[in-house]
C-alpha cells in the first residue's frame, strides 16, 4: 500500500500517466496472483515458517531493486519480483491460522489481518513524509530492513507443521494417491480433486465475491489518494492521512467482521459490510471539502472487512488435503481478475471519467450483495456447525 501513496512521484519521476500508472499497479497485482497456486502448493508440501521466512526475505531483496531501479522498465520488473515475492507468504499464512485455530479461523483472521491494518495506517503516510521531505527512494526503501527484522521473527515464533507441510504429510499423499507425491510435485488426483471442488456452488460463489471484492478493493486503494489530491483538491500529506486512517480503521473493523462471521455467517456479514461501503463509494464524487471527504472515508473502510469474511468460509469450504493448493488457485483466479481493476481505473481517470469510475465500484458492491445472497444456504449452515458454540462452558 505504499505504492499508491508514492504513485504521484512516481508518475513525476518516470513520467507516467494515469493509464500507465495504474499499469505499475496492475502488474503488481498480476504477479502477486501468479504467486498465490506455487504459494500455496509449497504451504501443502513444506513446514510453513520456511515460506513465510523466505517470502519476507525476498521481499526484502526485491524492494531493494525497485529503489534502484532507473527506467520504468527496471522499474515494472522489479515491482513484479515483489508483487511474487510477497504472494508467496499469503496462501501459508491462512494454513497455519487453519491449522492453529480451525473452530475460531474468523476470528484468527479478523486480529491477523487487523495488525496488517495497523501497519497499513503508519507505513504509507510515513513513506509519504519521506518521500515529500527526502526523495521517493526513501519510502520504499525504510522497509527493507522491517522486511530483514519480520523475517528473522516469523523463523522464531511460527510453530513447525506435524508433517513436511501444512495439511498433507508427503508419504500419506504418496501412498493414496491424493495431495503431492513424494517430489512435492502436483498429482493427477490432486488435480481432478481441486477441480470438482471449484465446481462446487459454495465455493463458485465464495470465490466470484472474492474476486468482484478485489476490484473494488485495487482500484479505490491505487487511485484514491491520487483522486483526493488530483480531484478533491486536498494536499499529498492530507491525503496520505487520510488513506492511513482508511487502514487503521480496518484495525476495528476486520476482528469484528471475522467474529461476526463465527457468530452470523457469510450472508448477514457481507450485507452489511457491503451495502454500508458500497453507499459510501456512490457519494463520495459528491461530497467535498475535509470533513465530509473523512467521513465517507470512513464508511469506505466498511469494504476492508469483506476479505475477512469471504476468505474464512472458502478455506474451510476446501477439503484439507487440498487446502493450500486449493486456496492458493482460487486466490490467483481472484487476485488475477482484480488486477484488472486498476489499470481500467486508471484509463477512466485519462478520460475525465474519475468520477464515474467509482460509482462502478459501488455496482459492483450491490452485485456482491445479490451474490451473497445466493450462496448456498446448506453450505452456509455447515459451516456453522464447525463453529464453536456461544455457550462458555463449551
Amino acid at each position: 500500500m505504499i505504492y499508491p501513496v508514492l504513485l504521484p512521484h512516481l508518475q513525476a519521476a518516470y513520467d507516467l500517466d494515469y493509464t500507465t500508472a495504474g499499469l505499475l499497479l496492475t502488474v503488481l497485482f498480476l504477479a502477486y496472483a501468479f504467486g498465490q497456486l506455487p504459494g500455496g502448493v509449497l504451504a501443502d508440501r513444506f513446514a510453513e515458517r520456511h515460506i513465510l521466512a523466505g517470502s519476507v526475505a525476498l521481499c526484502a531483496a526485491t524492494i531493494l531493486l525497485v529503489v534502484t531501479a532507473g527506467t520504468p522498465a527496471l522499474l515494472f520488473l522489479a515491482t513484479i519480483l515483489f508483487g511474487f515475492g510477497a504472494a508467496l507468504y499469503a496462501v501459508a499464512r491462512y494454513t497455519t491460522l487453519a491449522r492453529l485455530y480451525p473452530d475460531t479461523i474468523g476470528s484468527a483472521n479478523g486480529v491477523t489481518a487487523a495488525a496488517q491494518d495497523a501497519g497499513q495506517s503508519v507505513l504509507p503516510p510515513l513513506a509519504g513524509l519521506l518521500a515529500g521531505v527526502l526523495a521517493w527512494q526513501y519510502g520504499f526503501g525504510f522497509a527493507i530492513p522491517l522486511f530483514v527484522g519480520v523475517a528473522i521473527l516469523l523463523w522464531w515464533v511460527v510453530p513447525e507443521s506435524d508433517g513436511e507441510g501444512s495439511s498433507v504429510d508427503s508419504g500419506a499423499a504418496d501412498d493414496s494417491g491424493t495431495g503431492t507425491d513424494a517430489d512435492g510435485a502436483l498429482s493427477l488426483e490432486t488435480a481432478r480433486l481441486v477441480a470438482s471442488e471449484l465446481r462446487n456452488p459454495s465455493i463458485m460463489y465464495g470465490t466470484a465475491i472474492f474476486t468482484l471484492g478485489l476490484c473494488i478493493w485495487q482500484a479505490f486503494t491505487g487511485f484514491y489518494p491520487t483522486y483526493v489530491i488530483e480531484v478533491k483538491g486536498l494536499s499529498s500529506t492530507v491525503a496520505s492521512i487520510l488513506f492511513g486512517t482508511f487502514f487503521a480503521l480496518g484495525v476495528v473493523i476486520k476482528p469484528i467482521a471475522g467474529g461476526a462471521y463465527d457468530r452470523i455467517g457469510l450472508r448477514r456479514s457481507l450485507l452489511v459490510l457491503l451495502g454500508v461501503s458500497g453507499s459510501a463509494l456512490a457519494v463520495l464524487p459528491f461530497v467535498e471539502g475535509l470533513v465530509p471527504i473523512a467521513a465517507i472515508t470512513v464508511l469506505v473502510s466498511f469494504l476492508l472487512g469483506f476479505g475477512v469474511v469471504t476468505e474464512a468460509y472458502l478455506i474451510l469450504e476446501l477439503p484439507e488435503e487440498i487446502r493450500g493448493t486449493g486456496f492458493g488457485l482460487l486466490r490467483t483466479i481472484a487476485f488475477g481478475v482484480g488486477a484488472l481493476s486498476p489499470v481500467v481505473f486508471g484509463a477512466a481517470a485519462d478520460r475525465g471519467l474519475f468520477d464515474y469510475a467509482f460509482f462502478a465500484l459501488a455496482a459492483i458492491a450491490a452485485v456482491m450483495i445479490l451474490l451473497a445472497l445466493r450462496v448456498p444456504a446448506a453450505k452456509e449452515t455447515e459451516s456453522d456447525d464447525r463453529r464453536p458454540s456461544e455457550d462458555p462452558s463449551a
